[in-house]
């Protein structure tokens, strides 16, 4: 399919005038404007014949065909659409799942954005709360909490790979129970290895405690407990 052109520019003798005007102020001519073929919702800017850029629509219909443009307007328009292609490069990121700050952050620049692109989108995004440390740490928690509960120095790791700010994680872990965690993390395994011999199945269970980050005396008493608990459910002919 052709591509649709918005508008292109001829030469008049008087435009060329113009133009060449334009070249000793350094200045660059729009000489067409025409929709993506793979994505309607972009435009290409030629200046001086050549093909320059593209931009998102809604930036390009404030353009026109004859329209002179100064080095910094380029560069300002240039500017827009590394901030229109950044801004959604983080919400398709977060779309999946939230994402602390630090995390866009990195993703932004190993795409390669410019710092200051970067610290515009986060600003952006922390201003209309689709960025929030604090609604991340609690979403993390509680995933942890419900799917693979683990000890709290171990979230603490994992946040701060996340670049959360102790302040904030702290507080959240204060009142989060490790050994109610540690019960349900075992609770599953303990099933699994319910036939096994007594020292057999508190080894397996502590080196899958130890492995979730909970310390010695919680390992111990849950072993103990999950042993006692399947001991009681499947009886002591099972487990000997």
């Amino acid at each position: 399919m052709a591509i649709r052109i918005l508008a292109t520019f001829h030469f008049s003798h008087f435009a060329h005038a113009v133009y060449r005007i334009m070249i000793l102020f350094n200045m660059k001519l729009i000489t067409a404007l025409t929709i993506q073929k793979r994505n309607s919702d972009r435009v290409n800017v030629f200046l001086d014949g050549d093909f320059a850029f593209g931009l998102p629509f809604i930036t390009a219909s404030r353009l026109k065909v004859g329209q002179s443009l100064s080095s910094r307007e380029i560069e300002d328009l240039q500017q827009q659409d590394s901030l229109d292609k950044a801004k959604k490069t983080a919400i398709r990121l977060i779309s999946y799942r939230p994402r602390s700050v630090t995390e866009v952050q990195r993703h932004l620049e190993r795409k390669g954005f410019e710092a200051q692109i970067v610290n515009m989108v986060l600003d952006h995004l922390q201003a209309v709360d689709l960025l929030n440390d604090v609604a991340f740490t609690y979403y993390w928690v509680e995933q942890r909490e419900t799917f693979r509960p683990r000890s709290q120095m171990l979230l603490r790791q994992e946040l701060q790979q996340k670049g959360v700010s102790r302040d904030v994680f702290e507080t959240i872990l204060a009142d989060l129970d490790e050994m109610a965690a540690a019960r349900r993390a075992a609770e599953k395994k303990a099933r699994l290895w319910a036939s096994l011999p007594m020292e057999e199945f508190r080894l397996k269970i502590g080196r899958f405690l130890q492995r979730r980050g909970f310390h010695y005396g919680i390992i111990k008493q849950v072993s103990d407990e999950m042993w006692q608990t399947m001991k009681s459910d499947v009886g002591d002919d099972t487990i000997s």
